[in-house]
């Protein structure tokens, strides 16, 4: 997995202010989309934040139901995101957990995390564990990834397709057409951007 660097005149001044976004686990379990969200975080459209905690539950998952993978790639993915996203490790919340209340308390952590930074929005497909009364207080939303990345395909296209073509380009074994691509993303659970961005085709 290759993601670009910062570019060189990159200014971090101007980022504080960017909306944040934590990735919860299940995000980042399936590798095309977990790539798609790296790439899209290294292009500046939002700041991206995890913690360890959330780390150790998509790689404990992922290792669970694929036998072929190791620990130690995982742990190499897991050091790459966190080498090339700046400030994306979230800690020091773990003594907001106890207080906070959600369907699945196993849950908390994230939410915990979300607050600690000062999120925004917590990405998830559970939707039903981050329940709007339950995140509102704190200022925090819940998004599907689906409409997420619609948004903010809308936002910057540019940017997006950039993310996009560079994701395609590292597939080499196999490499995918832009249908073939496509399919993959709608098969992640995002049909609706897999649509939308069949209008950006030619920058892919």
């Amino acid at each position: 997995m290759s993601w670009l660097p910062r570019p060189r005149n990159w200014d971090w001044a101007t980022e504080v202010n960017r909306f944040t976004v934590v990735y919860d686990a299940c995000v980042l379990y399936p590798a095309p989309l977990r790539d798609l969200l790296m790439r899209l975080a290294l292009k500046d459209l939002y700041r991206a934040r995890w913690s360890d905690k959330i780390h150790e539950e998509w790689i404990t998952a992922l290792l669970r139901n694929r036998p072929d993978l190791s620990r130690e790639q995982l742990e190499r993915t897991r050091s790459l995101m966190n080498a090339h996203v700046r400030d994306a490790l979230v800690d020091g919340h773990q003594s907001l957990i106890p207080a906070l209340e959600l369907p699945d308390p196993d849950d908390r952590h994230v939410l915990a995390a979300a607050i600690k930074c000062g999120a925004d929005l917590i990405l998830s497909f559970n939707l039903d564990d981050f329940p709007e009364h339950a995140l509102a207080s704190y200022g925090i939303g819940a998004c599907h990834p689906d409409p997420f990345l619609v948004d903010q395909l809308n936002l910057d296209a540019g940017r997006v397709c950039t993310a996009m073509r560079q994701q395609r380009a590292s597939l080499k074994n196999p490499p995918k057409t832009v249908q073939e691509y496509l399919e993959t993303l709608e098969g992640q659970g995002l049909s609706r951007f897999s649509q939308a961005v069949r209008h950006y085709a030619a920058e892919l």
